[in-house]
């Protein structure tokens, strides 16, 4: 019987303690639930603040376009237009050039010109 009697104790002792540390892990998570970033101000930026990779990627562009924009076309029929090759699916998120081995089944969401332009906004190339 004293055996049982300090087994109980010892597991109510264990069951207090979880469950004082749930209560403070609640309570923590309560609190950081208001914390609120402070808004970022682009309009003080300058040409010295941009990353170098978006600089680089403005000169494979050409003259017209302009620089460290990205440009996509939508598809026309199933098809991507005229000088601008590459193929995206927006809800993979993977693009894919001429003479890959999907290029010819994909059907395109957006079409790119430069495979710089479909890094630049966040997409990935197929592997196959």
């Amino acid at each position: 019987m004293l055996v049982a009697m300090r087994r109980l104790f010892w597991l109510m002792v264990l069951g207090g303690a979880a469950f004082a540390a749930w209560s403070v892990v609640q309570q923590r998570r309560r609190q950081t639930v208001g914390v609120v970033a402070p808004p970022v101000s682009f309009a003080s930026a300058t040409v010295a603040d941009i990353p170098m990779a978006f600089t680089e990627l403005a000169d494979e562009h050409d003259a017209d376009d302009p620089p460290g924009v990205a440009t996509w076309m939508a598809p026309v029929d199933g098809a991507c237009p005229d000088g601008y090759p590459i193929k995206v699916n927006t809800s993979s998120g993977i693009y894919h050039v001429p003479g890959g081995r999907f290029y010819d089944r994909m059907i395109p969401h957006r079409c790119y010109a430069h495979t710089a332009d479909a890094d630049a906004d966040g997409y990935r190339r197929a592997k196959a």
